[in-house]
């Protein structure tokens, strides 16, 4: 038996009780089609033994129907559950796994490398807190590992592992690692990417520096994948500053208890700090923080709690409370990035749900500043917005919203977009900020007396900002 099995067989209550208590990394695998994704969470799965006798002896006999799998078995059978994924020998939906080691729990997106599955890539993607992106070492830069690339700086993702897998089939080439390594680095300059960024060789398919350092690469003297893993320091990425809670759920349990349930999206909370509810803007004081196991005298960023006020005011789903001394922005017209995940394209214009969190609003594109070009990172005019593509638009809404910028609070900047006769989701958004323009769609009333002063001073100082 091994370690982990022993103490489960010995002592589950302090097994359970540690695991509960391990950090936890969310991190996806993206790179171009044939990379090796799913075989690389596989070999971390089997390797960190995180398989069940069960699910390794289906894998085995699964393994003996493909061609593909030349050794013992298939690893990436682990994670493409499909039918039309095992075919074709490719993902084509975002597959999560879980397995924990002793320092760390993880869950994984597999993410499909083709290009019309990029909205599946942008949607494993908007959760990380790391992205493994996966070159193979015949090939090199592709255009999907841009692609990947820039869609993980739009996401924010703070830490970045490239991975430059398939060595076995370079022989294990230093000559080859090293030009793939300063290719990347140079379109990563030029992307901007500030992301902290490691590099590495590993052959997925056989294990050589995923989970144990290969004597095959003498060469490199960096860590190993699953080290880099356990060991990148991710809890300076939280905000602890900024107090935001969107409310999910309105708790009634009896005629004495009125809580506010919701996971805190940033910042921390404490009995008795002084509370402004948004939109309507009334204050109080929280009373109480109520958790399953009992209350808190304090939480913080993506604790799930339910907090009691001193006093009976009105709040609903979709409202966000924060602290009197830190007051987010509001507005109603917003520059956004967006991810269009439909068939029927994105037109100016036409109406959509925008849900941000638990709030619904209506919007619509005011306007399209410009696509971004994956391949040569250069901007393009459009009209309309397609499949899979990427813009810089402007955004009314028709209500205003209490907001942070994308890369300040990803809760507070990130919605999608509902289409409002079918309910599918149709987009992804990422404020930027608050958009300069006036919005179109929203025309100031003015009183007769305003109208005719903007008329004079229109007519006799026609240099003066009028605005104001």
């Amino acid at each position: 038996m091994t370690t982990l099995e022993t103490k489960i067989a010995t002592d589950i209550q302090s097994y359970l009780k540690e695991h509960e208590n391990k950090q936890l990394l969310r991190f996806i695998t993206c790179g171009s089609v044939d990379d090796g994704k799913s075989t690389l969470i596989g070999r971390l799965l089997y390797d960190s033994k995180m398989i069940f006798e069960d699910q390794l002896a289906a894998i085995k006999k699964e393994s003996k129907k493909s061609a593909a799998a030349e050794n013992e078995f298939d690893l990436s059978l682990l994670v493409d559950g499909l039918q039309s994924e095992r075919e074709q020998g490719i993902t084509i939906d975002v597959a999560y796994r879980y397995f924990t080691t002793d320092k760390r729990k993880f869950i994984i997106a597999d993410t499909p490398g083709h290009e019309q599955y990029t909205r599946n890539m942008a949607t494993g993607a908007s959760t990380a807190d790391l992205a493994i992106i996966l070159i193979d070492a015949r090939y090199g830069v592709q255009t999907q590992t841009k692609r990947h690339s820039f869609i993980a700086k739009l996401l924010g993702i703070k830490h970045i592992i490239v991975a430059i897998n398939k060595m076995d089939l370079v022989a294990f080439s230093e000559e080859i690692y090293d030009k793939i390594v300063q290719e990347y680095l140079n379109f990563a300059q030029e992307l901007g990417l500030n992301s902290q960024i490691n590099l590495l060789p590993l052959s997925a398919l056989s294990g050589d520096n995923v989970v144990k350092k290969s004597e095959k690469t003498p060469w490199y003297d960096g860590e190993t994948l699953l080290f880099l893993l356990e060991n990148i320091e991710i809890q300076n990425d939280r905000d602890l500053q900024h107090f935001r809670f969107p409310v999910q759920y309105v708790n009634r349990a009896n005629l004495d208890f009125r809580g506010f349930c919701g996971t805190i999206a940033s910042g921390v909370v404490k009995i008795g700090d002084a509370i402004t509810v948004l939109p309507s803007g009334k204050s109080s004081r929280v009373k109480a923080i109520v958790t399953y196991d009992g209350e808190l005298s304090y939480a913080y960023a993506q604790q799930a709690v339910t907090l009691t006020l001193e006093d009976e005011i009105d709040i609903s789903r979709g409202d966000i409370i924060v602290k009197n001394d830190d007051i987010p922005q509001s507005g109603d017209s917003f520059d956004v990035n967006l991810v269009w995940m439909d068939e029927t394209p994105l037109t100016q214009g036409k109406r959509y749900f925008i849900k941000r969190g638990s709030s619904l609003n209506v919007g619509s594109i005011d306007k399209f500043y410009y696509k971004t070009d994956v391949n040569t990172l250069q901007k393009q005019e459009i009209t309309s917005l397609h499949l899979n593509e990427i813009a810089y638009a402007k955004l009314d809404l028709e209500n205003k919203i209490a907001y942070d910028p994308y890369n300040l609070n990803k809760a507070m900047g990130s919605f999608i977009i509902i289409d409002r006769v079918t309910n599918n989701t149709v987009g992804a958004g990422m404020i930027v900020k608050k958009s300069d323009d006036v919005p179109s769609t929203h025309t100031p009333k003015h009183t007769a007396f305003e109208l005719e002063l903007k008329a004079l001073i229109e007519k006799y100082y026609p240099e003066r900002d009028n605005n104001k």
